[in-house]
């Protein structure tokens, strides 16, 4: 789904029950137009390289996995 535009990235999560991961401002705006299903984990790092994207994922492991389990949640934005 590298080359596909976000409304169908954003159906197929939903229609596959996934969780979008990204760092594009348009999924952001996409999850406060439609709400979740599906969450959005929202990356406010510009252009992070590798590991900072990795770094962040570690670092907020547990906050992760409370918002996946959290049925009302629908936005994770993490700076």
């Amino acid at each position: 789904m590298k080359a596909a535009d976000d409304p169908t990235i954003w159906d197929y999560a939903k229609d596959n029950d996934f969780v979008i991961v990204s760092k594009d401002v348009d999924m952001h705006d996409l999850n406060l137009v439609f709400g979740s299903p599906p969450k959005v984990i929202w990356f406010r790092l510009g252009n992070g390289s590798t590991r900072q994207v990795e770094d962040l994922l570690r670092r907020n492991s547990d906050v992760i996995k409370l918002f996946y389990q959290d049925e009302h949640a629908s936005l994770l934005a993490l700076p």
